[in-house]
């Protein structure tokens, strides 16, 4: 049987610390042997359903949205939710008329025992199921889904919280507080003195012919008395996806790698923050939510003005 690998990195690199690699690392290979073991069809079986002889099992990972994502995707013959279902109400799992959408179905593939294998082998591991899988994800506060085609093969999908993860960031200060922005969603720097843009309406400013929304990280977190700190501002441009925005800081420290640590429960409510850092000096940094403060700002912006949020 031939495989191919394919490895992404969308938009530079992301890192997980030591102790969160060496607990995901037995869960990871579990689902890469499974895939090739239960997914990858073998070269004929593959050439008489339309597909090419080769296999291709794909490891993709990335940053997004305050988590770690990682994929594992074949294009083998995919989970036949049929034989998923009668195995479930022969182990009890779920009622002959019980009703359940094809996600549900797919979901009860991590229930204990439940396998449509018929014979095990060396290759996907004997005495591991993929309800360990999904408990050891959970374990590092992570979740893990399934997604199937019959004979068009399966994504798996591994999301974990950017709270366990080191990234690269760029601090930035408001008044007498630090932020930190994930360095791979900073597009520009723009000194606001510098005759280059203008604030052409309330919330929106216009940099060298480009209308987009901005914010003001003293005004959005109420930071007190932050209007004695009158030094010169500065322009951050970020992007998520297609949407770009403005975040406002006083100053620019530069880039720095950052080790993410939750908020705790009794901030996890806030808008605009995604975790903490703390600094050398003992000093803790803020993490921003980049997602979150362009939907805050753009919602902002549309309430005053019902401008549409530019998209390139």
């Amino acid at each position: 049987m031939s495989l191919t690998q394919n490895f992404e990195r969308p938009r530079g690199e992301s890192e997980l610390d030591k102790i969160v690699v060496e607990k995901i690392n037995d869960p990871l290979t579990h689902l890469v042997r499974n895939a090739l073991d239960h997914g990858i069809e073998q070269p004929q079986e593959r050439i008489n359903a339309g597909k090419s002889a080769v296999g291709h099992l794909m490891l993709n990972a990335f940053h997004d949205s305050g988590h770690i994502v990682i994929e594992v995707t074949d294009d083998g013959a995919g989970l036949n939710p049929e034989r998923i279902r009668k195995k479930a109400e022969a182990l009890g799992l779920v009622d002959v008329n019980q009703v359940l959408s094809h996600a549900e179905i797919l979901r009860l593939a991590f229930e204990p025992g439940l396998s449509t294998k018929e014979k095990a082998s060396n290759l996907s591991g004997r005495g591991v199921g993929m309800d360990v899988v999904k408990r050891n994800i959970e374990a590092l506060r992570g979740s893990v889904e399934l997604d199937s085609e019959l004979g068009k093969g399966t994504k798996i999908t591994i999301t974990l919280p950017l709270t366990l993860a080191i990234i690269d960031g760029f601090m930035v200060g408001a008044a007498n507080e630090n932020y930190v922005i994930p360095l791979n969603m900073v597009e520009e720097c723009v000194e606001l003195n510098q005759g280059e843009w203008h604030e052409q309406q309330k919330n929106y400013i216009s940099l060298r012919g480009e209308l987009m929304p901005f914010i003001r990280l003293k005004s959005f977190f109420n930071i007190p008395n932050a209007n004695q700190y009158n030094q010169r501002e500065s322009l951050v441009v970020v992007r998520f996806g297609r949407t770009k925005a403005g975040i406002v800081v006083d100053k620019l420290f530069g880039e720095q790698q950052t080790v993410i640590k939750p908020l705790g429960k009794m901030f996890q409510h806030l808008k605009g923050l995604s975790g903490a850092t703390i600094l050398g000096t003992g000093d803790i940094a803020l993490i921003l939510d980049v997602q979150g403060l362009i939907t805050e700002v753009s919602i902002s912006a549309k309430k005053y003005h019902h401008v549409a949020l530019i998209d390139e």
